[in-house]
């Protein structure tokens, strides 16, 4: 029992969000070319839009979810999302029973609920596997701004300060707070100093963030960070290391002989979620 309160602990989560964030797991996705990565993302993340046919964007979901798999998501994402996909299914029988609904009703619900569920697993496939080097350095291959690609990257880099700030003050609202005198019923004065707390959090966490974010900003300012990025020359070599091989060609081609296929599967299983 202890052992299953020390998995679910705070400290366990943030490492979590940090796995995530600086895809350390490996998997499938993560050996591929960053620019391809994208791409594949973006494929799996447009194509639900163009069909109503519940059978291929069941396909497209199973395609999704082995992704998913092969990219070793961690269990705290995969936790929530399926939390969330369970309370959805749940929520399409109850509106369709509360608002007098039919088969017909719980279809159309259950359409736009797999589009979404869909272009979630890819994304969680996609930048689970992507560290914020490769991701910011895709983003600069493929022609984006400057800024956005610094933006990207520090966004990611934040994080973990984020996060220890969070716990930084938080744990000083604990050391300097008294100690509760009754949990109340089911708890409800540990929930409502815990919402104290994080609401009044706030804008300590903001100051502190903003501080540490103008020391960086000069530093990489004064290395010449935005030259770099924006001359040809810094671009090359940063980039040098991007190359794409047999690999990355076949991960979108076999994603697009698995997308044809369940467009075949809807053709000639059709069931529709919306009559248009």
């Amino acid at each position: 029992m202890r052992k299953d309160r020390d998995k679910l602990s705070v400290e366990w989560v943030k490492l979590e969000l940090l796995r995530t964030a600086y895809a350390t797991r490996g998997g499938l996705l993560a050996r591929r070319d960053p620019r391809f990565v994208i791409g594949w993302y973006l494929l799996l993340a447009v194509v639900p839009w163009f069909t109503h046919n519940l059978t291929v964007l069941a396909g497209l979901f199973a395609v999704c979810a082995a992704a998913v798999v092969l990219s070793r998501v961690g269990p705290l994402i995969l936790g929530l999302f399926v939390i969330g996909f369970a309370a959805e299914g749940l929520y399409l029988f109850v509106a369709a029973w509360f608002f007098g609904g039919d088969t017909s009703t719980v279809l159309a619900l259950a359409e736009l609920t797999l589009k979404l569920s869909t272009i979630s697993l890819a994304s969680m496939a996609a930048f689970v596997s992507l560290d914020p080097e490769k991701l910011s350095d895709a983003l600069l291959s493929l022609h984006a701004p400057a800024m956005l690609s610094f933006g990207v990257s520090y966004g990611y880099r934040m994080l973990p300060v984020l996060m220890e700030e969070f716990h930084t003050v938080v744990d000083g609202h604990r050391l300097r707070g008294a100690p509760l005198t009754s949990r109340g019923f089911l708890g409800w004065r540990v929930v409502d100093r815990t919402a104290r707390t994080v609401v009044e959090a706030f804008y300590p966490l903001m100051l502190n963030t903003a501080k540490r974010t103008r020391t960086t900003v000069e530093a990489l300012e004064t290395k010449g960070f935005t030259y770099a990025g924006e001359h040809p020359d810094g671009r090359r070599i940063r980039l040098a290391y991007l190359r794409c091989d047999g690999g990355d060609v076949a991960l979108l081609l076999v994603t697009l002989v698995l997308v044809v296929a369940c467009f075949w599967a809807g053709h000639a299983f059709p069931v529709y979620g919306n009559a248009g």
